[in-house]
């Protein structure tokens, strides 16, 4: 009974490492380790969604400019 239950929990763990942020990855114009620098999963969740966020907020004003010309 003990392997059915671990197998969730491992099926789990690989799924978190799916969902790990590298930020290596996302800001790759930089040349520092940026995982190294920033290991908190709450600080990697952060800048992602900054970096979202941000590129969100472009998109709706480039369409803005597109509208005006």
């Amino acid at each position: 009974m003990e392997e059915k239950d671990e197998q969730p929990k491992k099926i789990e763990q690989e799924e978190e490492k799916k969902r790990e942020i590298d930020l290596n990855a996302l800001f790759a114009e930089k040349g520092y380790d940026l995982n190294r620098l920033f290991p908190d999963e709450g600080t990697k969740k952060l800048l992602y969604e900054l970096r979202r966020n941000k590129r969100d907020i472009d998109r709706f004003i480039k369409s803005l400019h597109v509208e005006e010309e």
